[in-house]
């Protein structure tokens, strides 16, 4: 092994999938619920479907495959986000189940599904710890 090995630099996409033709309700909550923003696929892979976003400095890719139970995975994109209290009102009134997370140090969070069933988590860092963070 070299002395000096190759480092990874970053996080540059997390890929997800929706179902095949299901493009405009990705859209629908993405864009409009979570407030990402789309970003144009290159012209070597528009004609596969799906859609790009960013988050932050990070991509979303969000492809299209059928034949996938997306409810049965605990694979997921973990939103950072401020107010998390605001962000599960916002849920709610979207029509979102939301679970609470398991909890972390830290860290505030909690669990939904896009419509497709994909697991996303809202985690938010605590300004300050409490008592049962010390206790951890």
């Amino acid at each position: 092994m070299p002395a000096d090995p190759p480092r990874v630099a970053g996080l540059h996409h997390v890929q997800i999938t929706i179902p095949l033709g299901a493009e405009a309700a990705a859209r629908a909550f993405y864009v409009g619920v979570l407030g990402l923003t789309e970003i144009s696929k290159p012209a070597s892979l528009a004609g596969r479907g799906g859609l790009w976003l960013t988050a932050g400095t990070v991509e979303l890719h969000i492809g299209s495959e059928d034949g996938v139970d997306r409810h049965a995975t605990k694979a997921h994109v973990a939103f950072a986000v401020t107010d998390l209290p605001r962000w599960r009102l916002h849920l709610k009134a979207a029509g979102s189940s939301i679970l609470d997370g398991v909890r972390i140090s830290g860290h505030d969070r909690l669990e939904t599904r896009d419509p497709f069933g994909n697991r996303l988590e809202l985690i938010e860092r605590r300004r300050r710890c409490s008592d049962d963070d010390a206790a951890t």
